[in-house]
Order: C-alpha cells, then sequence, then structure tokens
C-alpha cells in the first residue's frame, strides 16, 4: 500500500467520504458511522497532514443508488476532476456508490488524475490495469447486493401481502387488533362518523355537499397520527373534500385487502436528473386484491359504484365534459342529456339578461374546431317540463311509499347527526373528568405542576361547554326536524305530488335527485324542419320510451306575416297602391303580428321581402305630359293649358300622381289644328310631316 503512495498523491488532499442508506442506520449502526471517521487516522498514518484531509459526511442517510441528491458526492467528483484529490478513503465500494454509472464515472475520472482509492482491504490505483480490473468487480458485486437484498426483501413482502397478512398503515375507522387482524375501529364516534360520510354520499351523490354537510352542522372529522409522540392519538379537524376522496375511493372500507394500488417509477427531469415519482394503479393493475377479506363499512359493489359516480361527477375528464351530480341552476336534465349526433354530454348555458334563461346546447365539434356550428341548440324549459310532466305520470302510483320513505330518511339523518353531536359532548367530558383526576392526583405542594394541570382542567372544562353549546345552536338552527304535524303535512302533499314537485320551496337540486334515481340518460334527436325534439329516455330499469316535444316558435318566426296575408297583398299591389292597400286593411280592422295597425312603410316592407312590384300606373295606351309635348313639339305648358281647359281626356290616381293622357285619332287631329290656328304656338316650327297631316 505504502509503495502506491507517492509524494504528489500527499501533495494533494485525502478526501474522507462518508454514507449511510438511511437515517435510522445513521442512529441505530453507530460502530458503522464510527468505523467511517476512523479512516481520517488512517490517512494520517499514510502520511498526509490534517489539515490536507477534507471529510464528507453530508451524505449521511441519503441511498447511493443514485448521486442527483448527494451533494458531498458532486463535490468529491468535481474536485477529482480538477486534480485537487489524491486519495480517496471509503469503507468499502458500496459506501461510495451503489450504481455502476456512478462507480465507473469516478475511476475513470480518478485514473486520469492519479487519484488513489484506499479501502479496509488495500490501496488502489484506477491507472493501473490491476486494480482497475479489481475496483470494477467490487462496484459490480455491490449493485450486485442491493439488487439481492432487494429482491428477497419485495418477495417476503409481496408473499406476506398475498395472505393478507402484511401490515400497512390503515385509514381512519379501521386498526389491527392484538393478533394483528383489520378490525372495525372500537371507538364508537370514530365509527359512526365514518359511516355518516358513506350515508351522506349515498343521498347526495357529491363528495363536494358531503363537505358542504358536514361544515354547515359543525361536525369534526378525525385523523389519526403516525409516529412521534402524536402516533396513535386521534386528531379532530374539519373535513376537506380530497380526505372524503380518499375514503370514497379506498377499498379498505369496503372489506377488501389491497396491495400495489400505488408504484414507484422513474422518469428524467428537465434538468437532467432521475426523479422518482409515486403513480396510482388502475384497478386491474393491483398486485394484490383479496374481497371479504375483513369487515368494512359497505359493499364491494357499493365501492365499484361510488367509483363510478365520482368519475362521472368530474368536470374536467375527456369523456365527461360536464358533471352528472344533482348541481344548482335551472337546468332540471342538466348532466343527463346526450347529443344524438355526437354522443356527447350536452351542456347548459345561461342566456338573457342576466343569464336567467338556460339552453343545452353540444358545442364540442365546435370547439375542436371541427365545424363551424354547434351539433344542436335547444331551450330548457320545453324539455324540463316534458320530463316532468312525464315523472309526475310515471310515480304517481307511488307517491305515498315515496313519502313514507322520505320521512325515514331524514328521521334516521337526524338521529345520525344527533348521535355524533352525543359522542363528542361524551368524549369532551371524559377529557375534563380526565384532567380533573391528573389535578387531584398531583401533590398540593409542588406549586408548578398543579397550576398548570389546573390550567388543563379549566381549558378541558371549557372545550365541553362550548362543545355543548355549539349542539344547542345546532338544535334551534336545524331544519329537518320532523314532528307528527309535519309528517301529515307531508303525506298530504305526496297525494297531490304536482302541487309538491311545482312549489316553490321544493328547491332545483331536490328534483334533479329524482330525476336521477329515475331516469339513467337522454338522447336528444332536434328535428329543425318540424320544429320538434325527440327524447329516447333509458330509464334506471332499463326500459327505453320516445318523447316527441314541440318547440315554440322561434321569435322570427313569430312575428313573420303568415303566406296567407303576402298573397293578399300581391294581388291587392296589381290595382291598388300601398296607400290605398294601407287604408283598406285598416278599414277592414286587420293587424300585423305584433297587434299594430298597418302603415305604408310595413306595405312596402312586405312587397320588398317577397318581391311584389307595385301597381302599373300607367296602362301602355296612355302617354305623360312629357310625351305628348314631344309629340306634338309644344312646350309642356301648352299641354297643362289644356289639360285645365279640360281638352284633354286624362287619369289621376290622386292629387299628387302625374297626369295619364288619352289620346285617340280625332283628338290628336283637332289639336293639331288647334296648333296651327293658335297665333301663340304659331312661333314653332313644325315638321312637314305634321303639317301633311293636317
Amino acid at each position: 500500500m505504502i509503495s502506491k503512495i507517492q509524494p504528489h498523491h500527499q501533495e494533494k488532499k485525502a478526501y474522507v467520504y462518508l454514507r449511510q442508506s438511511t437515517m435510522g442506520q445513521v442512529r441505530y449502526h453507530q460502530e458503522s458511522t464510527e468505523r467511517q471517521y476512523a479512516l481520517k487516522d488512517k490517512a494520517l498514518q499514510l502520511g498526509w497532514h490534517h489539515q490536507m484531509i477534507r471529510v464528507l459526511d453530508g451524505d449521511l442517510g441519503i441511498s447511493g443508488t443514485q448521486s442527483h441528491n448527494r451533494e458531498d458526492f458532486k463535490t468529491l467528483v468535481a474536485d477529482v476532476s480538477m486534480n485537487k484529490v489524491g486519495a480517496v478513503f471509503a469503507l468499502e465500494a458500496s459506501r461510495l456508490s451503489r450504481s455502476n454509472t456512478d462507480w465507473h464515472r469516478l475511476l475513470e475520472l480518478c485514473a486520469l488524475t492519479g487519484t488513489l482509492i484506499i479501502d479496509e482491504d488495500g490501496c488502489y490505483n484506477p491507472s493501473d490495469f490491476n486494480d482497475q480490473l479489481l475496483l470494477g468487480l467490487k462496484g459490480t458485486m455491490s449493485q450486485a447486493e442491493l439488487h439481492f437484498i432487494r429482491a428477497r426483501l419485495l418477495g417476503g413482502k409481496l408473499n406476506k401481502a398475498k395472505k393478507g397478512l402484511l401490515r400497512f398503515p390503515l385509514p381512519v375507522g379501521l386498526c389491527h387488533d392484538d393478533e394483528g387482524n383489520i378490525v372495525i375501529d372500537p371507538d364508537e364516534e370514530v365509527r359512526r362518523i365514518v359511516k355518516l360520510i358513506f350515508s351522506l354520499f349515498r343521498e347526495t351523490g357529491s363528495a363536494y355537499k358531503v363537505v358542504h354537510k358536514f361544515n354547515s352542522l359543525n361536525l369534526k372529522f378525525p385523523k389519526r397520527a403516525y409516529g412521534g409522540v402524536w402516533a396513535g392519538k386521534l386528531i379532530w379537524g374539519y373535513l376537506t373534500h380530497e380526505r372524503v376522496l380518499n375514503i370514497l375511493k379506498n377499498p379498505s372500507y369496503a372489506g377488501t385487502y389491497v396491495y400495489g394500488r400505488y408504484r414507484y417509477r422513474k422518469n428524467i427531469s428537465p434538468n437532467g436528473q432521475i426523479q422518482t415519482k409515486m403513480v396510482k394503479m388502475p384497478m386491474p393493475d393491483w398486485t394484490v386484491k383479496i374481497i371479504n377479506h375483513h369487515e368494512g363499512y359497505i359493499s364491494w359493489e357499493e365501492f365499484l359504484k361510488n367509483k363510478v359516480l365520482i368519475r362521472k361527477n368530474q368536470t374536467n375528464g375527456e369523456d365527461t365534459l360536464l358533471s352528472q351530480a344533482a348541481r344548482e341552476g335551472k337546468a332540471l336534465l342538466q348532466g343527463l342529456l346526450l347529443c344524438s349526433k355526437c354522443g356527447r354530454r350536452l351542456t347548459v348555458r345561461y342566456k338573457g339578461h342576466g343569464g336567467i334563461y338556460p339552453t343545452y346546447e353540444c358545442n364540442h365539434r365546435k370547439r375542436e374546431g371541427l365545424t363551424h356550428n354547434t351539433c344542436m341548440s335547444t331551450r330548457a324549459d320545453s324539455l324540463d317540463q316534458a320530463i316532468s310532466k312525464r315523472i309526475l305520470e310515471v310515480i304517481k302510483p307511488k307517491q305515498l311509499k315515496i313519502a313514507f320513505k322520505a320521512l325515514e330518511e331524514l328521521e334516521k339523518r337526524n338521529s345520525l347527526v344527533d348521535k355524533q353531536w352525543q359522542m363528542r359532548i361524551e368524549r369532551a367530558e371524559y377529557e375534563a373528568q380526565l384532567a380533573q383526576r391528573r389535578y387531584e392526583q398531583v401533590d398540593p405542594e409542588n406549586r408548578l405542576v398543579a397550576a398548570t394541570l389546573e390550567g388543563r382542567w379549566n381549558d378541558a372544562l371549557i372545550k365541553a361547554e362550548q362543545i355543548k353549546k355549539d349542539f344547542f345552536d345546532y338544535q334551534q338552527k336545524k331544519s329537518l326536524v320532523v314532528t307528527v304535524e309535519q309528517k301529515e303535512k307531508i303525506v298530504a302533499l305526496a297525494k297531490d305530488l304536482p302541487r309538491l314537485w311545482n312549489s316553490s320551496t321544493t328547491k332545483e337540486k331536490d328534483r334533479k335527485r329524482i330525476l336521477r334515481l329515475l331516469i339513467k340518460d337522454i338522447t336528444v334527436e332536434r328535428l329543425s324542419e318540424q320544429q320538434q325534439v325527440i327524447l329516447h329516455i333509458r330509464w334506471q330499469g332499463g326500459a327505453c320510451e320516445d318523447i316527441i316535444v314541440n318547440l315554440p316558435p322561434k321569435s322570427y318566426d313569430k312575428w313573420r306575416y303568415p303566406q296567407q296575408f303576402v298573397d293578399e297583398v300581391r294581388e291587392l299591389a296589381g290595382n291598388l297602391t300601398d296607400d290605398q292597400i294601407v287604408e283598406l286593411f285598416n278599414k277592414k280592422g286587420l293587424r300585423s303580428p305584433k297587434g299594430n295597425t298597418f302603415s305604408k312603410a310595413m306595405i312596402k316592407w312586405i312587397r320588398y321581402k317577397h318581391s311584389i312590384p307595385s301597381v302599373r300606373r300607367k296602362r301602355p295606351e296612355e302617354l305623360t305630359v312629357k310625351q305628348v309635348s314631344e309629340k306634338f313639339n309644344i312646350n309642356p305648358g301648352v299641354v297643362y293649358y289644356w289639360i285645365e281647359k279640360n281638352l284633354l281626356e286624362i287619369r289621376r290616381i290622386n292629387n299628387n300622381a302625374p297626369y295619364w293622357i288619352t289620346l285617340d285619332p280625332e283628338k290628336e287631329k283637332a289639336l293639331r289644328q288647334k296648333i296651327l290656328q293658335s297665333n301663340k304656338i304659331q312661333k314653332t316650327d313644325f315638321p312637314k310631316t305634321i303639317l301633311q297631316e293636317v
């Protein structure tokens, strides 16, 4: 060993690298830690000055399978590559690295810079082929050793899990007994609060509504602490939405033993580091699944049903553009309608001033850029009324049974909540009594301890009184207390279910829940030409039914003039002017579709819209004043003079209309003769043809 150490090695620093895989090894295997720190003394014996020795112990408690999280190992590799290190001291090759990639990279750098590697077995020069070969074998054996250890551990773990004996932390409401079996928690308050979660989800069908119900009732939910001084203790706090989802998705509550729900997978981050991420596996990929392994709170069938309902409640999934849970809003069929063209769920859009008019529409293809138009869009009120009418017809024979069942559910829910409050008060009183006993057992002379215990006793009493006060406030505010008189009123209302359904006190969410109990989904087929919608209803029992709904006319169709009226205007326009048509319609007492009297602008619009020509005012044989003046080659004023003296046969529709003149051959000859005989008109040069005619 000494022969390999040269003076130029001792001129550089000696690095002592320490590492143990876990903090548990650092805490309980201190002999290994001492042996690694003792390598500093070995470096002193081999000739390095104590100022030239650097101890790297920042990687204690970190696994050697990867290097990205070992900062001291990175420092070691960097300094070796810059030729600052003369020798690297380690207890064995496994302390430096458990990865062949990191190990051989370090060997290659040490060979290039002439750095020595020293362990308990000897001194190695990586630039020497034999030493490099031996170090490579040590690194390979180190990695293989880790593989064998992991394989043995995981094999034993899997074999125990297949028998359902592998223990792991259980969710609240389940625990292990003295023999290691999974049993329901003996604490009655914990059992009842867990049962209440499943009961509320069964009733509402939404995890969010379960949380809202808990908070409205001021109920707390426990969680069990693992590790530390609080190990095994129950900590009560407010229920969260994520906690409810974890409870509903946990198969342990269904009496099923599962192993392999989550697995670790490695990937490369953008900065080139290897990251380990926990991934949730689908149910078919679970390694172990033992149904009816222990007593549960729900059945396996209900667990599967809850998972399907939770998935459908998602609003951001690929196949669920709209959730099926009953939510707020006036759209009664929200989440139940399917498009007959693309199969997607119809969404709800509120239009109008303030968004008070709900509309069902399917815009998936438009949103994806496949088309410029929506698949369909229809008013919600017509469809809601048709389905409501059909629902009332279907459940009419069983109205009384529904009413009594609703009463039972209300009473059961009240009893569960009241019992939970009573157990909460009982627990607070027990904690107050326990604090009292501790205070009474202390030595009165020990004033410091007595004062502390007295303060805890007072705090426990105040907490118990506060819980009692909260329970009293809850009893005053709760609205689900059903008295005998209220039962009679509800039964009376059940006999008249339409009035109960249409009552202003019945919430939209309650109507939607009733619909979801009876209807699975509804496929909507829009017939645009007939202004109709066909609803293909699929009931929960599997039966199918079709309902035709006549949609109300569109606004522009409602105010449109009927075809019969347009034909009448077309016929009258051949002989009458717009003013005459208006006068005729108003005299008959006719009104427009909006109820207004007719005006000239209305008739003009009808003619423009339907391409109706106006009355032909001038007949083919009639002449205008200009045409007559050109015919006789006279000034138009002469023609007007003739009209004034009744020398011409004229026709005029109204006072503002032009003159239409009719000339027969005899009249024309007489007028030409008059022109020739007139001194005032003779100044005009007439064509020879006119004189010849005269």
